[in-house]
């Protein structure tokens, strides 16, 4: 017998299918019915037990706002020095040295075992729920169901919802209960479900793992996962330096790596501007070029007396960039965000 969406959703749910579907027709009964199926019988296929898989099933619902925001992400218009004002504020700083001083056992732990400084761990939990004080909406398997049905990313979707199944039956964990943000990070390092199975680790020793009610769970995982991401504990994630004006564009993407003397002799320096420490080590190296194009275009202009028009555009000042270290391509792979990178550099300073 097809699965048929329970009675109660009623009202609610035929308003979310007037304002998501409009433009999409009438909501597909088969289609969701199709999806229901599907995930009962890759559950079990999986060894889910009956008891998460009925829980996962038994009253879902779709949320006509994640769909929204699915199909509506803002593109991002911060620039960088916008950007590091929002995420590395004197605000997040102080909070990050009050959790330094209420879990220094904790933090200490994590060090000793994964090797990932603790101003690195306090880093990352305040980018990713400001130190657990953002706290996520969404039960997830409804906003799983919702975005399989809405089919944009339906494979992906789908293996999060199983992994999300798989993770409350081996926890004992209340699956309707587990919260998180509309594409399914969840906890104090918002991960998702694929990367918690395979990269959460028991930090508070209860015999399983919880990154949305254990702080020690949640750093542990945290720990691990940049453990495994091959982080180095000798190096730093990114240094600032200053560019000539005239610098070559098409190299500050971070994705070309030069060696300390190859970008010295291009006329990188220190703040300061006295010369690099010289060595053979490959750095990459990264500057806000929308800005800097920005900036280039409504440049004041010198006049020259002897035209009518005003010629000779005026010099610009330097160039402020970051040359980047293997750790900061090892953010990149957490998220792939050359500006999170580097905010996590900035703010990880702040916090030794």
């Amino acid at each position: 017998m097809k699965y048929r969406l329970p009675i109660f959703f009623g009202i609610c749910y035929i308003c979310a299918i007037n304002v998501s579907f409009a433009n999409k027709g009438a909501f597909d009964l088969e289609r969701w019915d199709h999806i229901i199926l599907d995930i009962r019988t890759k559950a079990t296929e999986q060894n889910i037990s009956k008891s998460v898989i009925d829980e996962t099933l038994k009253s879902p619902s779709i949320i006509p706002g994640i769909i929204k925001s699915d199909k509506n992400q803002s593109e991002f218009t911060l620039t960088l020095d916008q950007y590091l004002d929002r995420t590395v504020s004197p605000e997040r700083i102080k909070n990050g040295r009050k959790k330094a001083t209420t879990y220094p056992t904790m933090l200490g732990r994590v060090e000793h075992k994964y090797g990932i400084p603790r101003n690195v761990i306090l880093a990352f939990w305040g980018m990713e729920s400001n130190y657990g004080a953002v706290k996520s909406r969404h039960q997830l398997t409804s906003a799983f169901l919702t975005l399989i049905y809405d089919g944009r990313r339906e494979e992906f979707f789908t293996k999060q919802l199983l992994s999300l199944m798989k993770i409350a039956d081996k926890n004992k964990l209340p699956i309707n209960n587990i919260y998180g943000s509309w594409a399914g990070a969840m906890g104090h390092f918002q991960f998702i479900p694929t990367t918690l199975s395979q990269y959460g680790v028991d930090g508070n020793n209860d015999n399983r793992v919880d990154i949305i009610n254990s702080v020690g769970d949640a750093m542990f995982s945290a720990g691990n996962y940049l453990n495994k991401l091959g982080w180095n504990k000798n190096e730093p994630i990114i240094k600032k330096v200053i560019l000539p004006a005239d610098f070559d564009r098409t190299v500050m993407n971070g994705d070309v790596k030069k060696s300390f003397i190859e970008w010295s002799n291009m006329g990188v320096t220190n703040v300061d501007g006295t010369p690099l420490n010289l060595s053979e080590m490959e750095v990459g190296l990264v500057a806000d070029t929308k800005e800097i194009a920005r900036r280039d275009l409504y440049q004041p202009q010198r006049y020259d007396e002897t035209q009518t028009i005003d010629t000779d555009v005026a010099p610009a000042p330097v160039i402020k960039a970051y040359l980047t270290y293997p750790n900061f391509y090892r953010i990149k792979r957490w998220n792939n965000s050359s500006w999170y990178a580097i905010a996590i550099g900035e703010l990880s300073e702040k916090l030794k």
